[in-house]
Formats: C-alpha cells, structure tokens, sequence
C-alpha cells in the first residue's frame, strides 16, 4: 500500500488504515508492538506528528494500547466491527 499524498484523506489516516490491515492480517499478532513512531516516520517518509496521530487512531479503536516507555501493543481481541 501507498500513501495517495494527492488525495483528501489525511495522511494519518491512511497509515492507520495501512496499520490496521496489518493488525488484521496477523503481520502484527496480538500482544506485540507495532512499530514506533520513528520507524513509520522511517517507513512513510511523514513527519512525527503525523505518525502520533495514526497510532492514537488506533488507540481510539481500541486496536492497540500504548504503554509509557515501552511502545504500542496489540490488543489481545480487537474490537468486533
């Protein structure tokens, strides 16, 4: 998947939705970091804060949590949509 940097959609959000496919799909099991924000500001080529923003997207889903220090985990069961 690629970011569309032309199109309405926020960049945040695209990368949210890239990252929660990636949930989905297993790529990021349960109980298991995602990447940081340096590494989707690494992989995305986007500012920090815009890389804070897609993973408080899925803080706000209830798809990862994020614990001071360590990083964002994976939920054990993702919300059922």
């Amino acid at each position: 998947m690629t970011l569309d940097l032309d199109g309405p959609e926020p960049l945040y959000a695209q990368i949210a939705a890239i990252l929660t496919a990636r949930i989905s799909d297993g790529t990021y099991p349960p109980r298991r970091r995602i990447p940081s924000e340096a590494a989707i500001v690494e992989e995305f080529g986007v500012s920090r804060p815009t890389a804070r923003a897609a993973v408080q997207v899925l803080v706000e889903r209830g798809l990862v949590v994020t614990v001071r220090g360590k990083g964002s985990y994976v939920v054990d069961e993702p919300p059922q949509t």
